[in-house]
Formats: structure tokens, C-alpha cells, sequence
């Protein structure tokens, strides 16, 4: 007995050597750069971003509701603040509203890059909630206010301005620049991303790399980090979206029966909120915890440092942190309408729900499908996907040339703030890129935190001056550091 006692103090006194050597191992993998001069930023570039803002260029669902006047407005808008780039740069528009610039760069050798955003905003549902007028761009507080400062007029602009103030510096590039705004990413971007891709495709054009919008600089909102943390996105989730079904004999509600077209259906739904894919650290979770895990303190240092052993920790984790915590870990299941019944003492003879599906990597659309007829296992349950569908873009790799100047342009310009790649919950338009760059990645510089986290699609959205200063700098010296 005693022998065996020892046996099992010398495993375990081994166990943790091996844990602590991991974790004493595990060092910070953090560029170190040091900071560039901050340019001066005039007050007529804030000027320009609210007259942005004040142009109503909302996509809707419908096509009757789009107001193609705000959209033409914005075009000439385009034309009117930006000369140097209307008179110098090579213009395409798609499907009228959409518009593709390029600046010719002096090296044919150099692959180009692409500076991507969207002018289009999601619709005001209740501007009644607002503290200001959801289009008037208004200052106040150290912010601008108004639909799109965040989503995503706020990285059109910081690029147009950028594009703009080295112009009128007579700057050249080497490297081809390609600036993409589509006109209706917030609806799918099938007329606007989607065409210009096609024609970069079709022109033969291999970019270096695709910088869109996606994630901020988080101030936070990461559980164990003080230190700001720039995310710059490397994938995103797909998106698969199912329409549920149930056609049963209705009714006088006096006499229900055991089992109601409603009562199916909603079984049917609960029992796929109860049971969801199974979660997984995905390869941008895994470069997240590469890159943050030596800056955290000592027991999340030894988690990530030995997340093989951790796993199930680490996991469970993410699951029961915050909505986006547990979109981070795995396919998401929200089911967004639920439909039935025509009066109030008729049973229905017929049901229906919507369930949106957001896919992390290594799943697909089909294995959504196959796991929602698994666990509902009712035939009287019908199934099929509904409007646009789309799996989980490619990962895009941590080691490429622009992945680092994007890394190291985010050090020079914002002070005492970490990097890490991650996974983007949401989609964007850099999804219809894949055949134009495998070098993809999503990042906007301005700070997300618990004041403006919410309102992103939501009431009183905002930015500050300060960060939209700050943007403008962040595109101006990435465009400098791609300069070779």
C-alpha cells in the first residue's frame, strides 16, 4: 500500500511539473513596435462623416421599401467630398449604388491589396428611443451619434479620408490599392459585394490580403485581460437557416386533442434549443488563446497553456459566459419566427417556425440539417432551409504578410493594446471574397465596450471623436506599411 501511495505522489508531483512547465513556457507571442507619430486629423473630416450619416441609405428586406433618391445622394456625395480620389482613381459602380475604386500602384510585382466597408445601415425601429435623431450625426459628449457611426460609415469614411489625405500629399503606392463599398451588405450583398468580387475575379486580380469590418478593439470585455485587445478576424461563421413545419387536423379549442399543430411544432423547437451541436475550439479560438494566453493571469495562463487537459473547462467556460462567449464555442441555434393560428378559439391546422443557425468552423449547412431531423425525430416535422444559406468562410492563415501588417500597423497607432485573432460571430462581405484572396481578415479600430456594445443594430449608436481620429490614422499607416 505504501508503495503504491508513493507511486501515485510521484505521478501526480509529475502531472503538475508538466503543467507548470507548460505554463512557465507559454510567453507572450506580442509584436513589439513602437508607436508612429499621430497625424493630425482636421475637423473637416468629422464634418465629412456626419454628412455621411445624415443620408438615409437603409436597406430593407423588401425592395419596395428601398429609397434609391438617399442611395444617389450618397454617390454624389462620394464625388463632391472627394476629389482628388473622383479625379485620380479609377471608378466602377455596380448595380448603381455599390462602387469599386482603384489606385494603380507603380509595382505590377506586388500583389494588390483590398480596403473593404459597406454604406448601407439597418433600419430605425424605434427612433422613439433615441436620445438624438438617429440621422443627424450629432456630437456630443466626445461621440458622434447616428445609424452607421459603428455599422459601417465609420470605416468607409476613415478609409475615403485616408485615401484623400495622401493624395493631396502626391503620395504613390507601389502595391495596387482596391477600395470596395457595396451598397447592400446589411440584406446579403448580392448586388453589390457579390459583383464586385466577381469582376476582381474575373480581371484575374490575386490580392495580398482583405481587410473588412468585423471585430474592434475591445475595452473589457475579455474575462482575466485589463490591457485592451485589438481582435482581428480571421473567419467568420456560416449561416444556415431552416423552416419548420407542422400540418395537423385543427378545430374548436373546446375540444383540444392530445396534440395540436402548435404544441408539435413547439416541442420540436425546444427540444433543438435543449440539445445544439456539439461545441469545439475552433482554429481562430485556438490562435485567440495562442496569442492572449501568456498576457492573462497565472490559472488562465495554465488553462490555455495546456487546453488539451483544460478543454472541457475552457468550454464550458465560453458556454455559460455572455451570448457571444458561447457563439465563440459553437453553432449557434436561434429561432427567430414562430407562426400559427388565426383566431382565438380555432385550433390551427398548420404551424410554422424559422430557426437561424450561425456555423462554426469545421461544421456545414448539411450537418445542421442532419442534426435538426436527428434530435427533432418526428416525421410530422417537416424541413427545408429558407432564403440565403452560406457555410463557414475558410480560416484564414496568422503567418501571412497581411496578417502582420495589419498586426503591426494596430501596434503603431494604438498605445499599450494587444492583438489576437478570433472568430466573427456575424457576417460580412468579405464572405464573397474567397476566390479574390485567401488572406481574409475582419477588423475596424474603434474601442467596443459595455457603453456601446449594444448598440450595434441598435438604439443610439455611436462612436467617438477620438476613435474616428484614430481610424483615419490606422488606414492611413496600413496603407503605408503595405507599401512594399
Amino acid at each position: 500500500m505504501k508503495k503504491l501511495g508513493l507511486t501515485l505522489l510521484a505521478f501526480i508531483l509529475l502531472f503538475v511539473g508538466f503543467l507548470l512547465v507548460k505554463t512557465f513556457t507559454f510567453t507572450s507571442r506580442q509584436l513589439q513596435v513602437d508607436l508612429v507619430e499621430k497625424v493630425i486629423i482636421p475637423d473637416s473630416a468629422i464634418e465629412r462623416l456626419q454628412k455621411a450619416l445624415r443620408i438615409k441609405t437603409i436597406s430593407f428586406e423588401t425592395e419596395e421599401d428601398f429609397d434609391s433618391t438617399q442611395f444617389e445622394v450618397f454617390n454624389q456625395f462620394l464625388k463632391n467630398q472627394y476629389p482628388s480620389i473622383d479625379s485620380l482613381l479609377d471608378h466602377k459602380v455596380f448595380s448603381k449604388y455599390s462602387h469599386l475604386y482603384k489606385w494603380q500602384g507603380s509595382n505590377s510585382q506586388l500583389k494588390p491589396i483590398v480596403l473593404m466597408g459597406h454604406i448601407d445601415v439597418v433600419p430605425i425601429a424605434s427612433p422613439d428611443k433615441w436620445s438624438v435623431d438617429p440621422f443627424s450625426g450629432e456630437i456630443k459628449d466626445g461621440k458622434i451619434w447616428g445609424r452607421g457611426t459603428i455599422d459601417d460609415k465609420f470605416s468607409v469614411i476613415g478609409i475615403l479620408e485616408a485615401v484623400e489625405m495622401l493624395l493631396k500629399y502626391n503620395f504613390q503606392p507601389e502595391r495596387t490599392i482596391y477600395l470596395s463599398f457595396g451598397h447592400d451588405e446589411e440584406v446579403g450583398g448580392e448586388r453589390g459585394a457579390v459583383l464586385i468580387a466577381d469582376y476582381l475575379k474575373n480581371q484575374g486580380v490575386e490580392a495580398e490580403f482583405v481587410l473588412d469590418e468585423g471585430y474592434a478593439i475591445t475595452q473589457k470585455l475579455i474575462p482575466g485581460m485589463e490591457p485592451d485587445v485589438a481582435m482581428i478576424g480571421i473567419a467568420e461563421k456560416g449561416s444556415a437557416t431552416i423552416e419548420f413545419t407542422v400540418d395537423m387536423e385543427g378545430g374548436h379549442s373546446s375540444q383540444p386533442a392530445k396534440e395540436t399543430a402548435i404544441d408539435v411544432l413547439a416541442n420540436a423547437i425546444s427540444k433543438l434549443k435543449a440539445n445544439p451541436l456539439e461545441a469545439t475550439l475552433s482554429a481562430p479560438m485556438q490562435g485567440f488563446m495562442d496569442q492572449l494566453g501568456p498576457e492573462m493571469g497565472f490559472v488562465n495562463k495554465m488553462a490555455f497553456a495546456n487546453r488539451n487537459i483544460f478543454k472541457g473547462m475552457i468550454i464550458s467556460t465560453y458556454e455559460n459566459a455572455s451570448g457571444a462567449g458561447n457563439a465563440l464555442v459553437r453553432t449557434t441555434t436561434s429561432p427567430t419566427i414562430f407562426e400559427g393560428g388565426i383566431k382565438e378559439n380555432v385550433i390551427p391546422t398548420y404551424a410554422r417556425a424559422v430557426v437561424n443557425f450561425r456555423i462554426i468552423p469545421g461544421q456545414t449547412a448539411d450537418d445542421v440539417m442532419v442534426h435538426a431531423k436527428t434530435v427533432i425525430n418526428d416525421e410530422r416535422v417537416k424541413h427545408k432551409f429558407y432564403g440565403f444559406n452560406t457555410n463557414p468562410s475558410a480560416v484564414s492563415p496568422m503567418d501571412s504578410d497581411g496578417y502582420n501588417v495589419i498586426n503591426r500597423t494596430i501596434k503603431e497607432v494604438s498605445e499599450n493594446t494587444l492583438t489576437a485573432p478570433n472568430l466573427v460571430i456575424a457576417a460580412t462581405d468579405s464572405r464573397h471574397f474567397d476566390e479574390v484572396s485567401s488572406n481574409i481578415y475582419r477588423f475596424v479600430p474603434y474601442h467596443i465596450n459595455e457603453d456601446n456594445i449594444t448598440t450595434f443594430h441598435g438604439i443610439d449608436e455611436h462612436i467617438l471623436v477620438d476613435d474616428y481620429k484614430d481610424a483615419i490614422r490606422f488606414y492611413r499607416q496600413l496603407i503605408l506599411n503595405s507599401n512594399q
